[in-house]
């Protein structure tokens, strides 16, 4: 059975995350490029981009390129495997760009993309799926049984992408694998790093509590007591002096 910690963080990632600005819009720049923003959790039961939105606003645009920027922690497995066929089966050529994270089921969507690209600074994370499960023990066989089928396609899609050996990928996954991006570029995730953008979210957006190995947000130096004490005073007395005439 899952550990009770892990239910708890994979309940707190769930209901933090869904409080979370989100942002899931099309915008048509020009007249043969438009782009699609995701930038949230996957998956209608959390929430946020539900594969049908997703697939809807897809099939609408008529463009040669759609550029594709991605955010995202994660989300439901089989929205992001519906995804991916909405964006193979559309005409256009796909350019993902992780504009600040792609992890777990975000990595799905950037499988079926015909570029990739992650901003430098960005993160890319593969793992091994999970579930929520309830009932005897050959409901959980069951369930385990479930798990290895989705694992074993999103290894399957990994490896077509990277080119990678499948028993490198799968201990990849298996450890809960997070790349900095000349990591994935150099595993095969990505094709190209790029510059930051500006507007773009960060890894801090998001709650990755329920991650083993997820980056820790970087914490703003705090300033030193004593110096802001003494600036101040230095204020003061400045403040206190008679004005020139």
């Amino acid at each position: 059975m899952m550990h009770k910690n892990k239910i708890g963080n994979l309940a707190r990632l769930i209901l933090d995350n869904a409080t979370k600005p989100r942002d899931f819009r099309v915008v048509n720049e020009k007249a043969d490029e438009a782009t699609v923003y995701v930038y949230g959790v996957i998956g209608g039961y959390w929430g946020d981009v539900d594969a049908q939105s997703f697939a809807s606003a897809l099939a609408a645009i008529d463009a040669k390129v759609i550029h594709l920027r991605i955010n995202s922690p994660g989300g439901d497995v089989f929205d992001a495997r519906a995804m991916m066929a909405a964006i193979k089966q559309h005409s256009a050529k796909v350019i993902g760009h992780i504009d600040g994270m792609a992890a777990s089921a975000a990595t799905d969507i950037c499988m079926a993309c015909d570029e990739i690209k992650i901003v430098k600074g960005g993160r890319f994370m593969i793992h091994n799926a999970w579930t929520l499960a309830i009932g005897n023990k050959a409901d959980l066989r069951d369930t385990a049984d479930i798990l290895e089928g989705v694992d074993n396609d999103i290894a399957d899609d990994y490896v077509a992408r990277t080119g990678r050996e499948r028993s490198e990928i799968v201990g990849w996954m298996d450890a809960e694998t997070w790349m900095t991006a000349e990591q994935a570029k150099e595993r095969g995730f990505a094709d190209e790093v790029v510059e930051v953008v500006s507007g773009t979210k960060n890894l801090a957006e998001w709650d990755l509590s329920a991650y083993a190995n997820a980056p820790k947000p970087e914490e703003k130096p705090q300033p030193d007591p004593e110096a802001v004490r003494a600036s101040l005073e230095r204020r003061f007395r400045l403040l206190a002096q008679p004005a020139a005439a």
